[in-house]
């Protein structure tokens, strides 16, 4: 329980938090402006004056909280300052909109609104997450400001998690890698992203955190001594040169590091940049892309540069306004340092994004038209011609989060930023969607390439054209970007439309032909014997020629036995697991020890003692591992159908898992791997293969253990085996 305080105590709490927001909020300030941020203020306290948060506070602390980073960390104004002390106010009291527009203005109102859950229910199979943020999104085409008081909101409530129950950590963790993340990466707020993914990660693998934290930490003291020495040289000449700037070292989030072991399959200790050297400059903005290159030569005056690592994105920004010139360079100690060179209007949209971009561009120094502003209106258009589930429109606007960008020209010169792996008919439908619905292929660098061609960096492409040319169910395998599916989908499914009239009208034709009446029931009953579940879908295959209208017979409605049909009904595939011996008590899930019929997850193989939760399908439950590569998808989506599960104390009863190991090659190597296996522990192998190459072995071994207490021994004794460098878990897909 959390300690009592006097309520005089919380008072002055709370107006200290209070007193802080006004203070950092000052210099951003017009007349008239403290006195709205009060009003604000004291009517969220009266409505939330009974509620506490889970950790036992006073509510109102969460909205100061949201207003402090909305203010400090993103850098808006007093508008959404207003509006994320009053954002949760109509939701959870009984003040309605029209209250808050009436007394703060539309502006405040239409934020509140877009910040506002939707209420009711949801069918079983659809996300209420997902249509609470497409309601949240309809309001980003208005005010960008939404989005922002959200992140912030989601922000204030990962660094309170741990008052929240385990459930409700993964849940709300899991969409916040899933959705939050991406979106403050995507509107140029990294600091923001960057905590959130740590963030996830310390409350879904807190030992896999605590352990890069850790390490990371214990290398500070040397870091810090290394970068001292690295950037000595720089700064003496930056000072000789005369010019006015701030060096920083920023190091890398225990997330990405992460990512990094993963993805290079390296250890912590082989991750060669932990952090980058910043240089911030103070100059005017037109002298902004020559004094980077000045400084990126004196840089590379001092150290070797790595070609292939250098990244000019002053001459093109990143598509979410990011701008920075980055270099990789050989440092004396024989370490790889990475060196971003910006000016200090660059390090403030790096660090603050899309509110950042405004301040500077009333002052007039970046294009009107920003490819941050060229992305908000892609997604306006989005919204506007998305009529799919929520579901789905989820998929697609992630899709557009966390990609790189890929840059090619038209004919005539014209610069057009697609997503990474963007092709030649999502060049055709981002120029226009009529050139888009009849591309027939394109010219790229004066050589004819399919649509399916993927663009590269400094592609010229013409698209060629037909007016014969029509989209087929294939061309949604050829695109990535949202314009370009929607306008597909819409065409075919028009085009469906289209057809099942025809369809229609062909088969009261036949029906006249044969002198049967077009009734319910008759027509039921050519449902039944062609196995097509809609009306739609039966003239449609009708007028595609996929039924036969010929062999619509006057027979198939006199007979009085129900007419079987004429295809096999798709068979499924219901073989239950082979892991050996898992039994339907060993899970205890939900609050109470109820017992389900569960299966375990093919994608990740949870064992008994790993972290694992429940995700009800129609088939029962199925137990996936908290670190399962799906977990955070289904997290985010489907929260209603997470249920809590761990397990009890197991029986001697085995389960398979995989290990890979990678060490230098010699003679007896494997032989003294399958002895520790076979005798020390009496585990039972289910596969073994090793490569090897140029001296170095690559092994995967599929073992069937009982906990991960014994999985984890065998891993001990196996990294001693002599030769052996790395031994370690990898998620099975087989079983």
């Amino acid at each position: 329980m959390p300690p009592v305080i006097s309520p005089e105590a919380e008072r002055q709490e709370i107006l200290r938090h209070y007193r802080r927001l006004l203070r950092t909020a000052k210099p951003y300030l017009k007349d008239g402006d403290p006195k709205l941020i009060k009003k604000a203020f004291n009517q969220s306290l009266e409505a939330h004056k009974e509620m506490r948060r889970k950790s036992g506070e006073p509510y109102i602390l969460h909205p100061l909280a949201v207003a402090q980073i909305a203010v400090e960390e993103i850098g808006l104004g007093t508008t959404s300052i207003v509006a994320a002390l009053l954002h949760d106010v109509v939701e959870d009291t009984p003040t309605e909109i029209s209250d808050i527009e009436r007394e703060f203005g539309n502006k405040v109102a239409r934020i509140i609104d877009g910040l506002t859950k939707i209420s009711g229910v949801f069918e079983y199979g659809t996300s209420e997450q997902a249509e609470n943020f497409r309601k949240m999104l309809l309001t980003l085409s208005e005010d960008v400001r939404v989005i922002l008081i959200k992140i912030a909101d989601r922000l204030h409530n990962m660094r309170t998690l741990d008052s929240m129950p385990r459930h409700k950590q993964l849940k709300i963790a899991s969409e916040t890698l899933y959705l939050y993340a991406p979106l403050a990466h995507r509107l140029g707020l990294y600091t923001i992203k960057s905590e959130l993914e740590d963030l996830y990660l310390k409350f879904t693998d807190t030992e896999t955190y605590n352990d890069l934290k850790s390490k990371v930490r214990q290398s500070q003291a040397a870091r810090n001594r290394f970068i001292k020495e690295f950037v000595q040289p720089i700064d003496d000449e930056l000072k000789a040169q005369g010019f006015e700037y701030e060096i920083k070292g920023r190091p890398k989030s225990i997330y990405s590091i992460l990512k990094k072991i993963k993805k290079q399959n390296i250890t912590f200790d082989e991750v060669y940049d932990l952090f980058a050297i910043r240089v911030i400059l103070d100059v005017p903005p037109e002298q902004e892309k020559a004094a980077c290159w000045q400084v990126y030569s004196i840089v590379t005056d001092f150290y070797q540069p790595n070609p292939d690592r250098l990244r000019d994105w002053v001459s093109t920004p990143k598509a979410n306004g990011y701008e920075s010139l980055h270099t990789t360079v050989m440092s004396r100690a024989g370490q790889w340092v990475e060196v971003q060179i910006r000016s200090r209007r660059m390090d403030d949209i790096a660090e603050k994004g899309y509110a950042a971009h405004w301040k500077y561009k009333d002052t007039g120094s970046i294009q009107p038209e920003s490819s941050l502003e060229g992305w908000v209106n892609k997604v306006r258009e989005m919204l506007e011609s998305n009529n799919s589930s929520a579901l789905e429109f989820m998929d697609e606007f992630r899709q557009n989060l966390f990609v790189k960008e890929v840059y090619a020209f038209t004919p005539k010169g014209k610069l057009v930023i697609l997503p990474d792996k963007a092709t030649a008919l999502d060049f055709a439908f981002d120029i226009h969607s009529q050139i888009g619905l009849h591309c027939l292929g394109a010219k790229v660098n004066q050589k004819l390439e399919p649509l399916s061609y993927q663009l590269h960096n400094g592609d010229q492409v013409e698209i060629l054209t037909s007016h014969k040319q029509r989209p087929t169910p294939e061309w949604l395998n050829y695109v990535i970007t949202t314009k370009a599916r929607s306008k597909i989908k819409d065409f075919l499914r028009d085009d469906k439309r289209a057809k099942a009239e025809d369809g229609r009208f062909l088969l009261e034709k036949r029906l006249e032909n044969i002198g049967v009446p077009f009734t319910q029931e008759n027509f039921n009953r050519l449902l039944a014997y062609f196995n097509v579940a809609t009306a739609q879908g039966f003239y449609y295959r009708l007028a595609i020629g996929q039924v036969d209208g010929r062999t619509i017979r006057e027979s198939l409605f006199t007979s009085d036995k129900p007419v079987p049909s004429v295809l096999e009904p798709k068979t499924f595939d219901n073989e239950v697991q082979k892991i050996r011996g898992v039994r339907p008590d060993m899970l205890v899930v939900g609050e109470h020890t109820d017992k389900f019929n569960y299966s375990i997850a093919r994608c990740c193989n949870p064992i008994p003692g790993d972290d694992v939760f429940g995700f009800e399908t129609d088939q029962g439950l199925i137990i996936h591992r908290t670190s399962c590569p799906r977990a955070v998808d289904l997290m985010s989506n489907y929260g209603n159908r997470i249920v809590r599960a761990k397990w009890t104390e197991q029986l001697e009863l085995a389960f398979l898992a995989g290990i890979r190991l990678k060490g230098s090659d010699r003679v007896g190597l494997v032989n003294d791997v399958t002895r520790i296996i076979s005798t020390s522990l009496k585990v039972n192998m289910r596969s073994i293969t090793i490569n090897a190459d140029d001296g170095i072995f690559d092994g995967q071994i599929m073992v069937f253990v009982n906990d991960t207490d014994h999985l984890n021994k065998l891993i001990q004794r196996l990294r001693k085996v002599n030769g052996v460098l790395q031994v370690e878990r990898f998620d099975s897909q087989q079983v």
